[in-house]
């Protein structure tokens, strides 16, 4: 069975009601970076971070998987799927996506400030200062801010290196070490640029770009995809 790998960002979202950070009246419009997504904002002001991502996580509940979301499922009939994702919602786990691989953390889980491989699930939208791990230390957003490590980027790197099919779905590929994972690719593989704004990338052979958003983009992908055969 070929193996689809698919990188996603806040695009993918966005038609699902989603902020996204860097368009036009995005998240980052209405915050500066380094007063909610760092870890010296968070020693900084906790209240205000913790403010920030409650918000987010509010919406988060109040909004659906959209139409780009749906048609990755249907990929998985035919073929390997692996999606590997910049954004921090559960958009494509709640459509049905069955493994997916969060780059930059995760808005429903919650980790400990002393160990961060004590992580939890929020039960409800609101973390609040006050709630601890079990060692007793504030629990924080378990999301990769600007400046720290991304753990999962060596996996994301493998996984990139292992496709017969790459996709690109909703990102401006300008944010590193996620925008680099196209390059890991083997070469003569095909990729596929799904965005509205999409450009040619001079680096990447054998790539298609579809200048649509996800919600048009990624159905008439994935029905060509099933319509040439076998996975």
């Amino acid at each position: 069975m070929k193996k689809i790998i698919v990188l996603t960002g806040a695009g993918i979202s966005a038609e699902s009601g989603i902020s996204t950070f860097r368009d036009s009246n995005g998240l980052w419009e209405q915050h500066r970076i380094e007063d909610v997504a760092t870890f010296d904002a968070w020693r900084r002001n906790p209240d205000l971070v913790l403010e920030f991502y409650n918000q987010r996580r509010k919406q988060l509940y109040e909004v659906k998987p959209n139409a780009g979301h749906s048609a990755l499922v249907k990929l998985e009939k035919k073929f390997d799927v692996q999606i590997i994702t910049q954004n921090v919602d559960d958009l494509h786990e709640q459509a049905g996506s069955s493994q997916v691989l969060h780059l930059h953390g995760e808005l429903k889980k919650v980790r400990s400030t002393v160990d961060e491989n004590l992580v939890y699930t929020l039960e409800g939208w609101e973390l609040k200062k006050g709630d601890k791990c079990e060692k007793g230390s504030q629990l924080r957003p378990h999301i990769v801010w600007f400046g720290e490590a991304v753990p999962m980027i060596a996996t994301a790197q493998k996984l990139s290196a292992e496709a017969d099919i790459y996709i690109v779905i909703g990102t401006s590929l300008n944010v590193y070490p996620a925008a680099g994972l196209v390059y890991y690719v083997k070469k003569g593989t095909p990729v596929y640029l799904i965005d509205p704004h999409a450009e040619m990338l001079p680096d990447v052979k054998n790539l298609t770009v579809l200048s649509e958003t996800a919600g048009k983009g990624v159905p008439k992908l994935v029905k060509q995809l099933l319509a040439q055969g076998k996975g």
